[in-house]
């Protein structure tokens, strides 16, 4: 596994709704895009492995004087992440992000569920402060943030936020954005796309995937010549830890590319929502995804 890049303290924390905690942490910082997430080490899980969870940042991105995290509490690294105070020091790496606003859009749709609120915060954020036209629809039974998003169209009721939002009625040029639990953004997309906007104009942050099963398979390591059933209750992550292979590895989500491994024969079932089409033809994501049969890795 890749070591940390960079190393935290935090500065405060503070509840923003129900089950969300804010975290402010501060330290050796960069700008980021917006849209963006860190990752951050949450100790270890319960077979002692390092823990890794993504956050996105809340704020614009532009010169940091702090990153900004909401955390819902729930299982493995959320409670750990619940559990830190002031003047504790957290292990991260340093920004990325696949979920950049467009520059060129003339109208930025931001849609968000849950504590998917966190990456559109930072583009409505981002918007606000290069003046840019931007939309937030939110719905949520908490509402965290709602303070932070002054304009925004709030509510705990569906009927209440289809209504608000008009996907057939939008300026020429708008790209949409949309974050939430995947039933929720599938639902978005679909609509979208029914509404006739192109799927260039769409853009979707995930936090995961969860690990495929299925049908057992075989994986060849082409350098070693060792052989490996995996089966259907276990990822090639796993399997491939098992037998004392080094794979690099983060997420464990299918998020961070920390694991991509190259295949050179074999038919991959993919899961990832990392990869492209052209890497699907060579790479595999094994924390998640599988395989038909036999499949070759380069290892």
């Amino acid at each position: 596994m890749a070591a940390p890049m960079n190393r935290l303290t935090v500065a405060d924390t503070r509840i923003l709704a129900d089950g969300v905690r804010g975290i402010r942490l501060v330290g050796e910082l960069r700008s980021y895009t917006p849209g963006s997430h860190i990752d951050v080490l949450c100790g270890t899980d319960e077979r002692g492995r390092p823990r890794w969870n993504s956050y996105s940042l809340t704020g614009d991105g532009f010169r940091p004087e702090h990153y900004a995290i909401s955390v819902r509490l729930g299982s493995g690294g959320s409670r750990w992440m619940h559990r830190l105070r002031p003047g504790d020091v957290v292990e991260t790496g340093n920004p990325r992000s696949g979920f950049a606003p467009v520059q060129t859009a003339r109208h930025h749709l931001l849609v968000a569920a849950g504590i998917g609120i966190t990456p559109i915060l930072s583009h409505f954020r981002a918007a606000e402060t290069w003046q840019r036209s931007a939309e937030v629809h939110y719905i949520s039974r908490d509402a965290a943030h709602a303070a932070d998003l002054p304009g925004a169209h709030i509510t705990g009721s569906r009927t209440e936020f289809w209504r608000a939002l008009d996907l057939t009625d939008q300026p020429l040029g708008a790209h949409l954005y949309v974050c939430g639990p995947k039933p929720f953004m599938d639902e978005v997309t679909t609509r979208a796309r029914e509404a006739g906007w192109p799927r260039t104009r769409i853009h979707a942050e995930h936090f995961g995937a969860e690990p495929a099963t299925g049908v057992p398979f075989t994986a060849h390591l082409r350098r070693t010549g060792t052989t490996l059933r995996v089966p259907e209750n276990r990822t090639l992550l796993d399997a491939l830890e098992s037998a004392g292979v080094d794979v690099r590895s983060r997420c464990r989500k299918g998020v961070c590319g920390e694991c991509v491994t190259a295949i050179t024969a074999g038919d991959p079932l993919h899961h990832d929502l990392y990869l492209s089409e052209d890497q699907r033809t060579t790479c595999i994501t094994p924390c998640v995804s599988r395989a038909r049969g036999t499949l070759e890795l380069d290892l």
